[in-house]
């Protein structure tokens, strides 16, 4: 699946709800998400990994940034071409 298939199916199913709510209250439902990966990270780091969960986590993470992505207009695949694919993406380390 393209990150535009995965954005459109997220669109379809949650756009009308997400879009009423609005992007600063659906931020706050994103950053809850990164607590639970946070948590989940947290056990594997420690070594008590839960791999369902962390997948679980992970998805979600991705699914909320494509919620506020539909909300603010932005096609993210686009928005990953230009920033990482195009004149040889960003320059430095993360």
């Amino acid at each position: 699946m393209r990150i535009a298939e995965f954005q459109k199916l997220i669109h379809d199913r949650y756009y009308a709800t997400d879009s009423a709510r609005g992007a600063g209250k659906t931020f706050l439902w994103f950053a809850e998400e990164f607590g639970e990966l946070a948590h989940a990270l947290g056990k594997f780091e420690r070594g008590e990994p839960d791999p369902a969960n962390l997948r679980e986590e992970f998805a979600d993470c991705l699914a909320w940034m494509c919620t506020l992505a539909n909300i603010a207009g932005v096609d993210l695949e686009e928005a990953i071409r230009e920033k990482y694919l195009q004149s040889g993406g960003p320059k430095g380390t993360k």
